[in-house]
């Protein structure tokens, strides 16, 4: 298949790139850099010069396509509500311009699964609502393109991570830095789960050739990993303190990652490993958070 990858060459879709060429796929990746395209060149894929807010850009690749993965997504946490409201727009925009029966993966996140507090979050619970949580406008885009016919797919992703990076663990990991400890909310048993980056590159590989209609799809390889385990690790990593701090010292500490730091959304993937053949083998959260580098950029 020709596929129009969205964040092509983000941290997540960098993999997902070469994967998919190393199974004779061949990709466009929307890119807005000369750094982008060249990397891009270099994998072997074809560079599309455009970004999320470009949505002509964005129809454009996905009218050349056979089935498109959408990975890019504005992380820059102070406009939160407004970069999933442009994602919201991106999947509207694709969902319009893919044609019935061709595959549209997008990304989610785990803990936009409605399951009752406690319980695993499983591939059949279905999202929560844009008004409870503002993430989840896209899976509220993406269902409403597969009402018009789009063979659509959600990849709910946990702590996605390697040595480098580690989704919401790498801002903790920054503000534990800043303040001088490694802060957990009470006992620090709300639980997170993870999976390594190849491992997540490799799902969305088997979910767009298994593409199912209105499939929902865990990127999980941990179900939960206590957030006071992490606090412990990156303490270890900073040579600090980890410490526990009340619910109404968090905003203080965390700062807008607050809203996060004490969800515990311990997710399944169970469904998705029996569906997809997927078997995660990378390493662990823990593992990655030991052996990487915490000498500040």
């Amino acid at each position: 298949m020709r596929v129009f990858v969205t964040g092509a060459t983000g941290f997540i879709g960098s993999r997902v790139v070469p994967e998919l060429i190393a199974a004779g796929h061949s990709v466009l990746g929307l890119t807005r850099s000369e750094a982008g395209a060249a990397a891009l060149t270099a994998a072997g894929a074809q560079p599309h010069r455009g970004d999320i807010y470009d949505l002509e850009s964005i129809r454009s690749g996905a009218a050349q396509a056979d089935a498109v993965i959408h990975l890019a997504f504005n992380h820059d946490f102070s406009k939160f509500q407004e970069n999933c409201e442009t994602d919201r727009r991106v999947i509207e925009t694709l969902g319009a311009t893919v044609r019935p029966g061709q595959p549209l993966l997008v990304t989610s996140g785990t803990g936009m699964g409605s399951a009752q507090p406690g319980q695993l979050i499983t591939e059949n619970d279905p999202p929560l609502s844009s008004k409870i949580v503002a993430r989840a406008a896209s899976e509220e885009a993406a269902l409403a393109a597969a009402s018009r016919g789009v063979r659509v797919g959600i990849v709910r992703l946990p702590q996605v991570h390697d040595t480098v990076k580690q989704g919401l663990v790498t801002y903790a990991i920054q503000i534990a830095r800043a303040k001088g400890v490694a802060a957990y909310i009470g006992e620090g048993r709300n639980r997170w789960p993870a999976a390594h980056v190849t491992d997540v590159a490799h799902l969305y590989r088997l979910a767009l050739e298994k593409a199912a209609d209105r499939a929902i799809w865990h990127a999980v390889a941990e179900e939960g990993v206590p957030v006071r385990t992490m606090a412990e690790a990156i303490g270890r990593g900073l040579n600090i303190p980890a410490v526990s701090i009340t619910p109404e010292e968090a905003p203080a500490y965390f700062g807008w990652l607050a809203s996060f730091a004490g969800w515990d959304i311990a997710a399944s993937s169970a469904q998705t490993r029996a569906q997809l053949g997927w078997n995660p083998a990378g390493p662990n959260l823990i593992t990655d958070l030991n052996h990487m580098d915490y000498t500040p950029l």
